[in-house]
């Protein structure tokens, strides 16, 4: 396992550009297996999750071009649909949690789509009913193996239905719309996921050829059509990297500029922050985050302590709820995070009780925080990433605290962010990884 050795309480300056958005590229590398055309994207990020999927898609029979950095082409035309029974298949699927909206795709093309049970983060469970009941009601025909964890779906044909999704499932939703777009007659998708994330997948496949309206609410429409060719696509900035960014700013009262953030795509993740004390200034396209000595925790109106929540998107999304734990431990006053979605996402806190914050885990979806204002500076210590975005928490903690820090199993935050320690070299932090 790799570890980054960091010692911390150094200022920061200089400019960040953020990668292209995990979230969305896994759902538009799968939707290039719904035409023979080329399909040809740009800013696809350069982290472990993205090129799992891209080696799997190689190897189903996608011919892949490198046409730059964070620049390829795919064309799906000879599909090896046979590949998804190898042993092979069932071991690499298995690894990765974004391999399961391959599955859409493959049902709408070629009428069949198998996957091993997908892994990723252990944030909590991550069920994936909603995907194979929309599955069945487009007129699939579902079969799960308990014993090899597998799940298939079947189908002659894919006829356009009314589904209410039971949760607005982004990777649902994605996988829903993929499976209907070539279904016959008109599919309608309520409390869908309205994520930017969801908003590009559904124009990008309208570029191609799909004819989907609603997008960026909760209700989609989508009219089948009989074929979809090829496109070019570009990926949005990832907004989780963005509020990472955010947060190491203020942690390390650094002077940073996030280039290019897609402003007008971020929702409330700025306010957020800004509730936090965190004093921030958009520069045409451009976040500009100044050193503060200090930042003070809002409180409600009546005096009551604050509370921030995840929520479907446009709510605050869980993603970045581990940063706001972070950023709090050295703000003035306390905040009380409730992380709804995963019970096993705020875990993690441990690692900040021994660093020093003044956390209390009430239950496993909610602590309060007691910011120190930096009366008493983290402490470095040797601690485990567990998830990736658990794993960037606890780095920006160590790049804040006094002393040297070790992280442990950093390929956790390899699989969600691009060459993170090369890139906080550039603007002065002590970071080294370390075989």
């Amino acid at each position: 396992m790799g570890t980054f050795e960091i010692n911390g309480g150094k200022q920061l300056k200089g400019e960040l550009v953020p990668q292209g958005a995990k979230n969305e590229v896994l759902q538009i590398l799968c939707a290039v297996l719904l035409t023979p055309e080329r399909v040809e994207i740009e800013n696809v990020p350069d982290i472990v999750d993205v090129n799992k999927l891209i080696d799997l898609l190689g190897d189903l029979g996608v011919e892949i071009e490198k046409l730059g950095p964070e620049h390829y082409a795919f064309t799906a035309k000879d599909v090896d649909i046979e590949y998804l029974h190898s042993d092979t298949f069932k071991k690499k699927g298995s690894g990765l949690r974004g391999s399961i909206m391959i599955v859409g795709p493959l049902l709408a093309r070629f009428g069949k789509g198998y996957i091993p049970k997908p892994g990723g983060d252990k944030i909590g469970r991550r069920r994936l009913d909603t995907h194979f009941i929309g599955f069945q009601k487009l007129g699939a025909q579902f079969n799960y193996q308990a014993k090899d964890n597998f799940y298939q779906v079947e189908a002659s044909h894919l006829k356009g239905t009314y589904l209410h999704l039971d949760e607005p499932s982004v990777t649902g939703t994605a996988n829903i719309i993929m499976a209907a777009v070539m279904a016959k007659g008109t599919t309608t998708l309520y409390n869908a996921a309205c994520e930017p994330y969801i908003q590009q997948l559904c124009a990008m496949l309208n570029r191609m050829g799909a004819k989907i309206s609603g997008a960026g609410s909760n209700l989609i429409t989508i009219e089948g059509v009989e074929y979809l060719g090829g496109c070019k696509h570009r990926v949005l900035p990832d907004m989780i990297e963005i509020g990472s960014f955010i947060g190491l700013a203020a942690m390390t009262q650094s002077e940073i500029t996030i280039k290019d953030v897609a402003y007008e795509k971020l929702g409330i993740i700025p306010d957020t922050f800004g509730r936090l004390g965190i004093k921030m200034e958009r520069r045409g396209d451009d976040l500009y985050i100044p050193a503060q000595d200090h930042y003070e925790i809002e409180s409600y109106i009546d005096g009551s302590i604050m509370t921030i929540y995840d929520n479907p998107w446009p709510g605050f999304t869980p993603d970045l709820l581990s940063i706001v734990l972070v950023v709090a431990t050295q703000a003035k006053g306390a905040v009380l995070v409730h992380q709804k979605m995963f019970e096993s996402r705020l875990f993690f806190v441990d690692k900040l009780i021994d660093m020093g914050a003044q956390i209390i885990l009430c239950d496993p979806h909610r602590a309060t925080v007691i910011g120190l204002d930096r009366q008493v500076q983290l402490r470095g210590i040797s601690m485990t990433s567990p998830d990736i975005r658990a794993g960037v928490s606890l780095l920006i903690a160590a790049l804040s605290a006094e002393g040297k820090s070790t992280i442990h199993n950093i390929e956790q935050i390899d699989r969600g962010y691009q060459n993170i320690d090369k890139r906080l070299q550039a603007i002065g932090a002590d970071i080294t990884r370390v075989s």
